[in-house]
């Protein structure tokens, strides 16, 4: 009798830290994808795609304004008013094929070029499509090419026109096909279907945009709701409407809420008009949002302006996240050189403006003034007394994020009884190595943590139920408190919601027996 035996991979569950600094930026630009979430890793990559630094826009500023000051990445979605795609006009014997650029704006350089190649002459229908992005128009710099191969006009063909077309990412036709192939794009002096067809100057930037196009719609995946296309982002930054115009606070409650359910921060800049602490601090008395997902660092910063080559006024947002990326919320908060706050702010102010959850920042270091801690936009109307600091703020975002993230796998696994006890043993190492690395202070192991997936949370988990309950909690800066949610998988999505434990004494062999209130 033989013995085959066969390894086995299993799959890590361990829960990997999830990013804490990736920025998602929301406003006008030159050129690019609109409503789409465009991952950048630097200035130049925003340029490549965006079309870099524009007077209209202020979000180049504030990109900029990213990198230069410690971010790493950013997610950058364009939103527009009334913009237009420019057309590109093919000729077909007597008629025209019209295409149309996907992406609207004046800046948007396409160009095409149709050959016979391959293709036999008894086949008048097929033809083959060049499309290249160019950086000018007239140039021969290409950033992007497309080639189609043998597609037809013929309505109902294999290699249809219009359904091939619909996977381009530059191109789409626009009004009716003609009834015949376009003509070759012959080159006037070798005689080659070598030559181009430039677009239109029929492009159109639209009008400055609006708090409306801000926020988009959440049905159309537009404006704000556009970053649901997106996996994760940390931090919300929604530069001024126009150089001239803040953000309505009708955007500004938009994204707060958007933010709590995607769990991350957003950025608030400090309104135009104040100038001075006296300004911001007699502003923070008619603040209307007090918010623990919402920060805001005063005042505006001053920085050197490419285009008009000289130092201008801007909103802080983008330094803000990029200091932000480079430290948990906890260092006194210095701008790189080249940037500068527009006015000082003195220690004993600074202590002021943070009562009121206004942080501040500096371009030198102030030594023997400790700064205070950084506070998020809630002050005292946060719902936990530490959740006005904006360091515990990240952490338990980081935390819920990790967590639910790293679960996900059970809501496609096999309903089995040893699920729960793998997702307890998962989300107990990564507690537990958070433990060890001083996440939770000097509190014991029972006294910094809790987790629970059996059948107390999921009492039909024997029956193959279709979603998977985890409830945790980790501990308040309060001792004997805990901050619990409750976490649900389903094949369609996941959730997370704050759960309430009843006012007994938090030790967990108790909880077996205690009645959860999700709030």
């Amino acid at each position: 009798m033989s013995v085959q035996l066969q390894e086995q991979e299993v799959p890590d569950r361990s829960i990997g830290p999830q990013p804490t600094a990736r920025t998602a930026f929301i406003g006008r630009a030159l050129r690019g994808p609109v409503n789409v979430p465009v991952a950048v890793q630097s200035f130049a990559d925003f340029q490549q795609v965006f079309g870099g630094l524009w007077q209209p826009g202020p979000m180049g500023y504030a990109v900029e304004h990213f990198f230069d000051n410690g971010g790493c990445e950013a997610l950058i979605v364009r939103v527009v008013n009334g913009a237009r795609a420019a057309t590109l006009t093919l000729p077909a014997g007597a008629e025209t094929l019209v295409l149309q650029a996907l992406r609207p704006g004046t800046r948007e350089f396409l160009r095409a070029c149709v050959d016979y190649d391959n293709i036999p002459s008894s086949n008048a229908a097929d033809f083959n499509l060049t499309v290249q992005r160019v950086r000018t128009q007239g140039t021969h710099r290409i950033e992007d090419q497309e080639t189609f191969r043998a597609i037809s006009v013929l309505p109902g063909a294999q290699r249809d026109l219009r359904a091939i077309l619909a996977e381009s990412a530059l191109i789409r036709p626009f009004g009716a096909i003609p009834s015949r192939r376009p003509d070759c794009t012959l080159d006037p002096v070798n005689g080659l279907a070598t030559a181009y067809v430039s677009s239109n100057s029929d492009g159109d930037d639209g009008g400055p945009v609006t708090d409306y196009d801000v926020i988009g719609s959440g049905i159309e995946r537009t404006g704000i709701f556009a970053l649901d296309r997106a996996e994760q982002f940390n931090f919300l930054c929604i530069p001024p409407i126009a150089r001239d115009q803040d953000v309505g606070l009708c955007t500004l409650l938009v994204a707060t809420r958007y933010c709590k359910q995607r769990r991350a921060i957003l950025i608030v800049d400090p309104p135009a008009p104040w100038h001075t602490v006296e300004d911001a601090v007699r502003g923070m008395r008619d603040w209307n949002l007090a918010c623990e997902d919402a920060v805001m660092y005063f005042p505006r910063i001053l920085a050197h302006d490419k285009l008009r080559g000289r130092f201008e006024t801007f909103a802080p947002c983008g330094a803000v996240a990029g200091l932000l990326s480079r430290s948990e919320g906890t260092d006194d908060p210095i701008l790189r050189p080249g940037y500068r706050p527009n006015c000082l702010v003195a220690p004993d102010r600074r202590a002021r403006l943070a009562a009121l959850g206004v942080n501040t920042f500096h371009s030198v270091r102030a030594y023997g003034h400790p700064a205070p801690r950084p506070r998020t936009l809630a002050c005292a109307r946060a719902s936990a007394p530490e959740w006005k600091f904006l360091a515990a703020r990240r952490f338990a975002l980081w935390v819920i994020d990790s967590i639910e993230r790293g679960t996900r796998w059970v809501a496609y696994a096999d309903r089995e009884p040893q699920v729960a006890a793998l997702v307890e043993a998962q989300v107990r190492a990564f507690f537990a190595q958070l433990h060890r690395a001083g996440g939770f202070g000097d509190r014991s192991a029972e006294e910094a943590f809790f987790v629970i997936c059996d059948a107390r949370v999921n009492p039909d988990a024997d029956a193959a139920a279709p979603v998977f309950h985890l409830l945790i909690g980790f501990a308040a800066e309060r001792t004997g408190e805990f901050h619990a949610y409750r976490i649900t998988h389903a094949a369609d999505a996941s959730a997370v919601r704050a759960a309430t434990l009843n006012r007994l004494e938090i030790d967990e062999p108790l909880l077996r027996n205690r009645r959860l209130l999700a709030r």
